[in-house]
């Protein structure tokens, strides 16, 4: 098939390998524009962009597709289907109706549940067994078109990251799969009273809070390792917990119950596995604390 690929992170790169290896004619990649990041805050190509480039296919990075300059070169490029990965734009009606066969979504979730920015995140913090990927025919709602094709996978006690790649690959699998036969996996409607909104990450969110229960916590960690990461004060330092593990114990919450960072939360407690200090690589517990021993009965904020 001819297709237009849309897509923006690391996510999307393996589908994107995957639609090329199949022997699909990508006619352009849609990506969203460089964005400034690392210390002296240059310009960095997405990594679709990078990957697509390394391919030799043409790349557009429109900062919007809502004029009708921007729908025209889109519809001109005669696709037979739309391929979209966390883009980040929104898909007018022109775009969405252009392809012979529309757009088809690769969305991280099993749908309906967790419509919306933040799929992986939301399952994991919430507490989910298993999340996965469903491929959706797009239309003007917010990740609400019919589906074509899902598969599951446990979360068990993986991290967002984790889920990420492992997401990634298995939607890169199902879209080939999907576009073999198009006709062999005829769109099926969702129900809209399963549905739950994955609302985008709030800055906010990050802090961890030691008033709540010990395994709300882990899942909290979870879910937002290492992105944005769940972080917590210590002195005047601000540190990352990127993976913890619920144990027994009792205390004041926050307090460091022992030697080995056992914290205590509203009920029960964890122990941190990996850490990172600001401008620092992480680490296990055991490096974290070489020469820098938390002492029992410090209380966190």
């Amino acid at each position: 098939m001819r297709i237009v690929f849309m897509g923006t992170p690391d996510f999307a790169v393996p589908a994107l390998v995957a639609l090329a290896a199949a022997g699909h004619e990508i006619a352009c990649v849609y990506t969203q524009p460089p964005s400034r990041s690392g210390r002296g805050k240059k310009l960095r190509p997405s990594p679709v962009q990078v990957r697509a480039e390394e391919l030799g296919f043409e790349v557009r990075s429109p900062k919007s597709l809502r004029n009708e300059e921007a729908q025209s070169e889109f519809a001109a490029l005669d696709a037979d289907i739309a391929v979209v990965a966390a883009y980040g734009l929104i898909l007018p009606q022109a775009v969405l109706d252009a392809p012979r066969h529309g757009c088809l979504n690769i969305h991280a979730s099993i749908l309906p549940r967790w419509r919306g920015a933040a799929p992986i995140h939301r399952a994991i913090m919430a507490g989910d067994e298993e999340t996965g990927v469903t491929i959706m025919q797009m239309e003007a709602g917010l990740d609400t078109g019919p589906m074509r094709h899902i598969v599951t996978t446990p979360i068990g006690a993986k991290t967002t990251g984790e889920m990420f790649e492992e997401l990634g690959a298995m939607g890169a699998e199902a879209m080939v799969e999907v576009l073999a036969d198009l006709d062999a996996y005829p769109p099926v409607a969702q129900d809209d009273a399963f549905t739950t909104h994955a609302a985008k990450i709030d800055k906010a969110e990050a802090r961890i809070e030691w008033s709540r229960p010990a395994g709300e916590l882990v899942r909290h960690v979870a879910g937002l390792a290492p992105f944005p990461g769940a972080w917590f004060e210590l002195g005047d330092e601000r540190v990352k917990l990127l993976l913890a593990e619920e144990v027994e114990g009792s205390g004041e919450t926050g307090e460091v119950l022992d030697a080995e960072l056992t914290i205590a939360c509203d009920e029960g407690a964890i122990r941190p596995l990996k850490l990172q200090r600001a401008g620092k690589p992480a680490m296990e517990r055991e490096d974290f604390l070489r020469g820098k021993p938390i002492a029992a009965g410090t209380v966190l904020k």
